[in-house]
C-alpha cells in the first residue's frame, strides 16, 4: 500500500462526519509496504475500529464497530477477509454504516474479521494464529488477491447507495 499522511487519511472516511474523522486516533509507525490495507482498532475507544482502502485512483477509508463477542459453543471461526482461523475470541463481528443517507438512516453492513484487523501479516506469515490452519493450495500472491477481492466487495457494499 503506498504510504498516505494523516490528512489523506482522515479525509478518506466516507461512512462518518468530518468531524468523527478528525477525532480518529490514528495508529503509528505503520509498515506500509508490508500492509494491502490499512486496518486498526481505536485504542481509545476499542469498540471503535478503521479500515483504509486502496480503490482504484483513490482511497477509501470505513469507519468501523466491533461487536461484543459471541456468547457461541464454536471453537473457531474463520476471517472473512483473509480466510485465516482463529479462536473464535480472536474474531470480531465489525459493522460499518452505510455511505451517505441510507447510512445517515442507521443502514450497516458487517461481516467476521480478525480482531486486530492484521490480515496482511497472517497471509504473509509474520504473525502466526493460535490454532493450526486448513492446507491451501493458493500461493501467497493468489491468497492476497482473493483477500483484495473480497475487502472490494465489501467496500462495494458499504458504497452501494452513495
Amino acid at each position: 500500500m503506498q504510504p498516505l499522511d494523516p490528512a489523506e487519511i482522515r479525509a478518506s472516511f466516507v461512512n462518518c462526519s468530518r468531524g468523527e474523522a478528525k477525532s480518529i486516533t490514528l495508529p503509528a509507525d505503520i509498515p506500509w509496504e508490508k500492509r494491502d490495507f490499512l486496518g486498526w482498532r481505536d485504542v481509545k475507544a476499542p469498540g471503535r475500529a478503521y479500515l483504509v482502502v486502496p480503490r482504484g485512483d483513490e482511497v477509501i477509508g470505513l469507519s468501523l464497530r466491533a461487536a461484543a463477542p459471541p456468547k457461541s459453543r464454536l471453537r473457531s471461526n474463520i476471517c472473512a477477509f483473509c480466510t485465516t482461523t482463529h479462536p473464535l475470541a480472536d474474531i470480531t463481528l465489525f459493522s460499518a454504516r452505510l455511505a451517505g443517507k441510507a447510512g445517515r438512516d442507521g443502514n450497516t453492513v458487517g461481516t467476521y474479521l480478525c480482531s486486530d484487523l492484521a490480515c496482511s501479516a497472517y497471509l504473509r506469515g509474520e504473525l502466526k494464529p493460535a490454532v493450526p490452519q486448513p492446507k491451501e493450495t493458493l500461493s501467497e500472491e493468489e491468497r492476497v488477491e482473493r483477500m483484495n477481492e473480497k475487502i472490494g466487495r465489501f467496500v462495494a457494499r458499504v458504497l452501494e447507495t452513495r
